[in-house]
């Protein structure tokens, strides 16, 4: 055996041994998609009247059928998903139900925007041959950001208001939904992950094989 392959190979031992702590993977999966549901189940739950008549509107909302009932499902599931996702209690099986939601949002809300949540039109998600993805006035978002910081800079405090970030134009595409949807998908096949989560614990006690 040459003495790269035995380098290549010892390599990739030293990066097998990472295995060891596997489990991170999917522990920060869960630890970052549990505030999000969180917040977005909250949100609809603080003000389920106007949550039921979003859904439910067919000109300014989404114009979905039984929109309470949507509505109830939507917000159950999320606040539901946050604490399962949280400790690892049937996370294969609640990652279902928000893959749900994130395909009736992707659908619903954020299609018609294109792929960019934040309007750039340097990336080439910004050109219109891209059809459904594209954000088409990528050039005029940015031209009415540049009106706006001029305005500000002019009648406001602007370093002051830029202290923590500069202002952006929101184009409320599919690119964080779809990212949330990809991070349930690995969940959904990798599950929970040991030593931190209660379904490891539970398949530890009760799961045999023949």
């Amino acid at each position: 055996m040459s003495l790269f392959i035995r380098l290549a190979n010892r390599a990739q031992d030293l990066l097998d041994a990472t295995r060891a702590v596997d489990f991170l993977s999917p522990l920060a999966l869960r630890l970052y998609l549990a505030p999000i549901f969180w917040v977005a189940g909250l949100n609809k739950l603080s003000d389920f009247g106007a949550t039921v008549e979003w859904f439910g509107n067919p000109d300014w909302g989404l114009g979905l059928p039984f929109p309470a009932v949507m509505a109830g499902l939507a917000a159950g599931t999320e606040v539901l998903g946050a604490l399962f996702l949280l400790f690892g209690f049937a996370v294969r099986w609640i990652s279902v139900p928000l893959m749900v939601t994130m395909v009736v949002a992707i659908v619903t809300v954020h299609w018609p925007h294109g792929w960019q949540a934040v309007a750039d039109p340097m990336s080439p998600f910004a050109s219109d041959r891209l059809g459904p993805l594209a954000f088409e006035d990528a050039s005029g978002a940015m031209e009415r950001l540049q009106r706006a910081r001029e305005i500000l800079q002019t009648h406001g405090h602007y370093d002051w208001l830029t202290e923590k970030g500069e202002f952006v134009i929101s184009n409320n595409g599919m690119e964080w939904a779809v990212t949330y949807m990809v991070m349930l998908l690995a969940l959904f096949f990798q599950g929970a992950g040991r030593w931190v989560s209660v379904d490891y614990w539970l398949a530890c006690r009760f799961r045999w094989k023949d």
